[in-house]
């Protein structure tokens, strides 16, 4: 097969623990051809997708790339889409050319329309019998008022990866006022409001989902010592767990939904019982399960993968 990744720049990846570099060993391994692209590798020209792609290969501990080259869409047998958020108005549009090459006749993993209709954030509303008590709002008075409910609480923007802008908040907190300002931009930017869970402490468990099937294992981010939040970037530490019932019962409630909607490679993040957020943009934690574990997440990737195509 012939595999095209759009990502982030190599250089900012992290060999040792990236989840795209690992699909692509692992294609490799399997005598794939692997392209790279930048996300503005990607054009029209006279309304007809074009990508803009190097092959990739791996020598040693060095990537190395070939010339560019410029191809449509449909040359590749997937084209996987990988670039990390913010989820801003560049990634938008970046989803629109993604759905016109895909039109067109391209094989793209995840769906461009449902990368833009499942916000990380939002899309738990789509399952509340599963989620926290939540409010969505760029109000602060209602923000306050939630807050009096639940008497902690977590905000979070709807936009943001890896735990940036995340604030826990109980009603004595002496900045909750600048905090709520900020954070809505003075009331003009839409934010989640979360009731705070105490099982963060054992866990913001990553539950990584490959064609609508979870893997047998969780990744439990545990927060530092003095942190709320658990993700790898914030200075958490990974620990491969196995999936409890609940996690179990979420993944098989929540899968199925997910493979119709075309969300291939998914990461669920579970609190203790509930369903915070669900990651379809360019989630992680391949890695750390493979180097924990058994289980070979990159290899359930591929090998759903070839199924597909």
């Amino acid at each position: 097969m012939k595999l095209a990744f759009i990502l982030d720049p190599l250089g900012h990846l992290k060999t040792a623990k990236d989840s795209s570099l690992a699909i692509m060993h692992e294609a490799l391994s399997r005598g794939h051809q692997v392209f790279v692209s930048l996300q503005h590798d990607l054009f029209l020209r006279h309304g007809q997708a074009k990508l803009v792609t190097k092959p990739w290969t791996f020598n040693g501990s060095m990537s190395v790339v070939g010339e560019s080259q410029e191809s449509l869409p449909t040359a590749f047998d997937a084209l996987i889409m990988r670039k990390d958020p913010p989820f801003d108005n560049e990634y938008l549009y970046s989803t629109y050319l993604l759905e016109i090459a895909a039109n067109q006749g391209a094989k793209v993993y995840n769906s461009p329309s449902a990368m833009r209709n499942w916000n990380e954030k939002l899309s738990v509303t789509r399952f509340i019998d599963l989620a926290p008590a939540s409010l969505v709002t760029a109000n602060n008075s209602l923000l306050r008022e939630f807050l009096q409910e639940q008497q902690d609480i977590v905000v979070k923007p709807l936009d943001g990866m890896g735990g940036s802008s995340v604030f826990r908040l109980n009603t004595k907190d002496p900045n909750l006022g600048v905090i709520l300002e900020t954070i809505t931009d003075f009331g003009r930017r839409t934010i989640m409001a979360q009731r705070y869970l105490p099982e963060i402490l054992q866990g913001d468990k990553r539950i990584i989902m490959i064609d609508g099937e979870p893997l047998p294992y969780a990744l439990a981010r545990i927060p530092m010592a003095g942190e709320t939040r658990g993700n790898l970037a914030a200075g958490g530490t990974g620990v491969a767990q196995d999936l409890s019932k609940r996690d179990l019962s979420i993944a098989h409630t929540v899968g199925p939904v997910l493979k119709q909607a075309g969300l291939f490679f998914v990461g669920l993040d579970v609190i203790g019982e509930y369903l915070t957020e669900i990651n379809v943009t360019s989630p992680t934690g391949m890695v750390e399960i493979a180097q924990q574990t058994d289980c070979r997440p990159a290899a359930v990737f591929m090998n759903a993968l070839e199924r597909q195509t």
